[in-house]
């Protein structure tokens, strides 16, 4: 639908400015009428209208929705829905107190769209960048089943679960990124800059480099060449190039991220982050009422993985016919042998959302011992490999020195 842009004044008699998203002037005028304002001058807004462009409108669109905000929004929201708040006051109140620009400017259209009559979570599929499929599906199910204020509640729970999930794997990676950012900078910097000042003094008092010394002088060379430095930056752009374009095919994502799976310290890492992922978000899809069958497609487009997409797709074709979850995920063999047992025992019970939400919980603390136990083992190897950088750079400039001694000599 097309937005309109208004000057219009309140009971008061301030002047403000509102943007509206309508089917029509007329429909805007009356969205408007019943905010309580009276419209000055109303027009529909341009893609890049110069009089309602503003550097807000840059950093609106440079905010990035992250999964906090998320669960923040739906723990507030069901806190009003619970307390009897209509949803349009409840929205607008939310859109109020929003810091995050991007979202705010959604949840103006949401309540714009909901007080026109629209439904929460068809108003929510109209904005994909802050509320995802699976998102959407929960809000769906929780409309009709008139339990919307229990289900925000869940998606609060399980985006905090995700947003923690996140943070303890940002926190694995932060040490061994820092640490071989570091090594790289300082190797080039001794490279470029200290190397050829020590390989010059050799070659004053004559005689030939050692040949470690002048590998690393070809490397030096290599790297102060303007036409090789910006060759190889050329070259590994082209190469990032390449492995987007293969891993956008089917095969290529596949091949990868089979690959990743079997990682020597971060395969076991993804595949529990993957299975702790999937049991929480299928469990909260199953608890809100979401059909099996959606619930798994959802699931398979929110995995990350595409061998694990495929096990989800291979238990929903064996669901439509007839067969069973645990049954199906297990011929892909990538689930763990525990998770597929208790997801079984959950489909005999009756219980496969209470059973996939404490698998889930099990794999969240797996994954936490697997963070602390990679980070204890990272710390040595990156101190070796900023060590072995530096040293070797030490050696290249020590190794001449020994022959300018017998020069001298």
């Amino acid at each position: 639908m097309p937005t309109y842009v208004a000057r219009a004044r309140d009971s008061q008699g301030n002047s403000t400015k509102q943007r509206v998203v309508a089917e029509s002037a007329s429909e805007a005028r009356s969205v408007l009428r019943e905010r309580g304002l009276y419209v000055l001058d109303l027009k529909q807004a341009q893609a890049f209208d110069p009089s309602t462009f503003d550097l807000a409108q840059i950093g609106t669109a440079m905010a990035k929705i992250t999964v906090k905000d998320k669960a923040v929004f739906s723990r507030q929201f069901a806190a009003l829905v619970n307390a009897g708040v209509s949803m349009v006051r409840g929205l607008g109140v939310l859109a109020e107190q929003c810091e995050n620009p991007k979202l705010k400017g959604c949840l103006v259209e949401i309540r714009s769209d909901v007080e026109q009559g629209s439904n929460l979570s068809d108003s929510m599929r109209k904005h994909p960048e802050a509320f995802d499929g699976l998102y959407c599906s929960m809000v769906q199910a929780g409309e009709v089943g008139g339990v919307l204020d229990e289900v925000l509640n869940r998606l609060s729970k399980l985006l905090e679960d995700q947003a923690r999930l996140q943070n303890q794997i940002k926190s694995a990676m932060a040490y061994p990124t820092t640490v071989g950012t570091l090594a790289v900078l300082i190797f080039i910097g001794m490279v470029v800059f200290i190397l050829p000042t020590f390989a010059g003094v050799f070659k004053q008092l004559g005689g030939e480099l050692p040949a470690f010394t002048q590998f690393m002088m070809n490397i030096s060379v290599f790297l102060r060449t303007p036409q090789y430095s910006v060759g190889l930056i050329l070259v590994l752009f082209g190469l990032s190039i390449v492995y987007r374009r293969y891993y956008n095919t089917r095969v290529g994502r596949e091949t990868i991220d089979r690959l990743t799976l079997k990682l020597p310290l971060f395969g076991d890492l993804i595949q529990k982050t993957a299975v702790a992922r999937f049991c929480r978000t299928f469990g909260a899809l199953s608890g809100a009422g979401v059909p099996i069958l959606t619930a798994l497609e959802i699931v398979r487009d929110t995995s990350g993985n595409q061998v694990i997409a495929n096990a989800i797709d291979e238990a929903r074709r064996s669901i439509k016919e007839g067969g069973m979850i645990s049954l199906a995920i297990q011929k892909e063999q990538v689930f763990p042998v525990m998770a597929v047992q208790m997801i079984n025992i959950g489909e005999e019970t009756g219980e496969l959302d209470k059973m996939l939400l404490k698998v889930a919980d099990f794999y969240d603390d797996e994954i936490e011992q697997t963070v602390k136990a990679l980070t204890s083992i990272m710390e040595p190897i990156m101190i070796a490999v900023l060590g072995g950088m530096v040293g070797s750079i030490l050696v290249a400039m020590y190794l001449p020195m020994f022959k300018i001694f017998d020069l001298m000599g």
